[in-house]
């Protein structure tokens, strides 16, 4: 008899969640006779954590929001040879909304197969497009293929990738180099993670068709140490691929060699910019330097080089077996293929999630991601990290293509999505990404190093209520000097999210200016907590979580705030049960 399989999504993300003592207690109390437990990672509905999938007679079906109790009601349907009739995430309005619009393609196996496992990669058809590679066409007719899909860098600055690699490919030197740029730095976003988390085999095969094509026979991935998951996954799959000879000497009988590597780096986020990454792969400080020359004439210890992010070679495989056209077809304007995102921050459905371009900022939103957690309105997404900008949800209707997000002064970037309701403060926003460039700054330009840091003491001024009108014009001025002056692409976009939230909310910057007011009642300077006497029962909860003692009052009569003793902290809201305190 077939056994059942159920498979546990152990991602970082289902980790977090809780998954791995999930695992630990149905692998303690499943009949091993009947069923076998198998381990794989995140399939992206992040959201509905822990996710365990059962597989039986040709039918599975993915549970979500399992816990001990559930593992229970899961383990006594093995055993009764049912499946569970609730908790099906996919058959809920919700699942299908976020799974229906999606096409994937670099996500295709992620939660399906055991990453630790390259049988479970080959049975999916894995290193069949290596294969065909060096089988069917020549390293020139690989490029050609490449450059007739379209196929953008999907790190940020949405370069043609077989452009990109014949400039590899025609460089001279006895070595060269493949890098895979997996040092994932902007706050919400996790795509590059879960990828080599999930299927890191798919990654390697994109390097192998890359360096085919290109002639390189070193490769290295750079992927930040903060994720030890996919390190150590993608150093399995490695010693895996050579031991299956898909990676070292010879590969597959052939004159054809390649080998691999992973560099941890030490999270700096300069070390995204592909010459300080080259520098830091080194050993060396992270240092952008001017170009040219560019990577392909002198990269790694001086020799040609090419970097390409985990999303771009994840797409390889696809590309060679199915052909430049099935992946085309996937088109808008001039932007080719699906895009992974990852969705974070005040949003209903937060997880990973692979569109085709073309789809609305708002189809992303509201239909797949089911607008905010809170239930109030969506005011803005933040895309391409502290590098990108704010777009204002009255510009929804904006599709995802590079040329589109481009011309709202935001930028794709490698996928990240920050979602914010209509209680966060853009001005605060602004300052919070200027502070993460302006730490992250390496500090070897003068406008970078210290224009930043006069932009941040001004955002930090008005949000604080001592803001001047004269502010905005230097604003605007400052970050102009920046873009202008600044070597790398942390610079000269480090001004986008203070020039996009003047653009899009000015108001609120003019409010916090001359009404000394925070509209989304965020800067604390700026508000005033008070409690309305006619909701106010007297019930205490608030005075008694209150850490400076600032309420007072007796029992079942209103209570008052004092605003001098007051920190703003809004604990006081966070317990009130009545509407009874409000924030002016």
């Amino acid at each position: 008899m077939e056994k059942t399989k159920v498979f546990v999504g152990l991602g970082s993300c289902g980790i977090a969640a809780g998954a791995q003592d999930v695992f630990n207690y149905l692998d303690e109390k499943i009949d091993t006779q009947v069923s076998e437990l198998e381990v794989t990672s995140c399939v992206g509905m992040c959201y509905a954590e822990p996710v365990v999938e059962i597989e039986r007679g040709g039918k599975r079906v993915r549970y979500g929001y399992v816990d001990k109790k559930f593992a229970d009601e899961i383990i006594q349907s093995l055993e009764d040879g049912v499946f569970p009739d609730k908790n099906i995430i996919t058959e809920t309005d919700a699942g299908k909304a976020y799974l229906d619009r999606q096409v994937k393609i670099v996500l295709k196996n992620c939660g399906i197969i055991n990453p630790e496992s390259i049988d479970e990669y080959l049975k999916a058809g894995g290193y069949e497009a290596i294969k065909k590679a060096m089988h069917d066409y020549t390293p020139a007719e690989i490029i050609e293929i490449v450059k007739q899909s379209g196929l953008r860098g999907r790190g940020g600055a949405g370069f043609l990738t077989g452009q990109k690699w014949s400039f590899l490919a025609g460089a001279k030197g006895d070595k060269k180099f493949l890098v895979c740029n997996a040092d994932e730095g902007d706050p919400g976003a996790f795509m590059d993670r879960s990828v080599l988390e999930g299927d890191p085999h798919k990654v390697i095969e994109g390097m192998l068709v890359a360096s085919y094509a290109t002639g390189a026979g070193e490769g290295v991935v750079y992927c930040r140490a903060e994720y030890p998951l996919a390190i150590k996954r993608l150093n399995k799959a490695i010693k895996d691929a050579e031991d299956r000879h898909f990676l070292g000497d010879n590969i597959l009988g052939t004159d054809f060699s390649f080998h691999l590597h992973v560099k941890e780096g030490a999270g700096a986020f300069v070390c995204g910019e592909e010459t300080a990454l080259m520098a830091s792969i080194e050993g060396k400080r992270g240092f952008p330097r001017l170009r040219p020359p560019f990577p392909a004439e002198s990269g790694i210890q001086h020799s040609p080089t090419n970097i390409n992010n985990v999303e771009t070679y994840a797409n390889i495989s696809y590309i060679i077996l199915n052909g430049a056209d099935a992946y085309n077809k996937y088109s808008f304007k001039k932007s080719y293929g699906t895009k992974v995102f990852a969705l974070a921050g005040k949003i209903k459905r937060g997880g990973l999630i692979e569109v085709p371009m073309g789809l609305t900022i708002g189809e992303i939103v509201e239909e797949i991601g089911g607008g905010t957690d809170s239930g109030r309105p969506v005011k803005a997404v933040q895309m391409g990290g502290p590098a990108g900008g704010c777009i204002p949800a009255r510009m929804f209707d904006t599709p995802i293509d590079y040329d589109s997000i481009n011309a709202t002064g935001a930028i794709m970037g490698s996928g990240g999505l920050v979602v914010m309701d209509d209680k966060t403060c853009m001005v605060d926003v602004a300052r919070y990404f200027l502070a993460f460039t302006q730490k992250e700054s390496c500090g070897k330009c003068t406008f970078c190093r210290i224009g930043t840091k006069r932009m941040l003491e001004i955002l930090t001024r008005i949000t604080e209520g001592k803001g001047v009108p004269e502010d905005l014009d230097r604003l605007e001025e400052l970050a102009h000097h920046v873009q202008k002056t600044s070597l790398c692409g942390l610079g000269q976009l480090a001004p986008n999210p203070v020039l996009t939230t003047l653009k899009y909310f000015r108001e609120e910057y003019e409010a916090h200016i001359y009404d000394k007011k925070c509209p989304a009642g965020v800067c604390k300077p700026l508000i005033t907590i008070r409690i309305i006497s006619d909701n106010c029962t007297g019930c205490t909860a608030c005075a008694r979580v209150c850490p400076v003692h600032a309420i007072s009052g007796e029992v079942k009569k209103p209570h008052t705030i004092d605003p001098d003793v007051c920190t703003r902290c809004g604990l006081c809201i966070e317990t009130c049960n009545f509407n009874a305190i409000e924030v002016v």
